[in-house]
């Protein structure tokens, strides 16, 4: 009889954490690419996969410096947001800003997933894919013109 020892403990916890961040960046960069914009299937899944095994390994390594790699996750991250913000010096217009705020929340979601708080990290699924699909208030003014 064939047995599957190797999923005991925390590997079938890290097998079902990759499996999710593996499919939550790819949702949200496949969210992100359907609009023509950067930070697609890669990245999301990079930064939100960073974050877990961060996250993962701090929990199960050493659970003294959750607070110290959580501080760094948000900082390191927030500064990868910071560099795909873009502002033209022609007509002063800021883009990739949502993009930048999709990469910082993607690292939440990691963190969360790293944590094993699956309920949570479904919901944040979930909002990262359908909140930009919101109609911006401004493109509805437009419309209404």
């Amino acid at each position: 009889m064939l047995q599957i020892d190797f999923l005991k403990g925390y590997d079938l916890n890290l097998l079902i954490d990759v499996g999710l961040f593996l499919l939550a960046g790819f949702l949200i960069g496949a969210e992100r690419e359907s609009r023509g914009k950067p930070a697609g299937i890669s990245t999301q899944c990079f930064v939100i996969g960073g974050s877990m095994i961060f996250t993962y390994l701090s929990a199960h390594v050493d659970p003294n410096s959750l607070s110290r790699i959580a501080a760094q996750i948000v900082t390191g991250v927030g500064f990868l947001g910071a560099g795909i913000i873009l502002k033209s010096e022609v007509d002063q217009r800021i883009t990739n800003l949502t993009t930048a705020a999709s990469i910082w929340f993607s690292a939440s979601i990691g963190m969360a997933i790293g944590f094993n708080f699956y309920v949570l990290s479904i919901i944040a699924i979930a909002f990262a894919t359908l909140i930009p699909r919101i109609p911006h208030s401004s493109k509805l003014r437009n419309v209404d013109r």
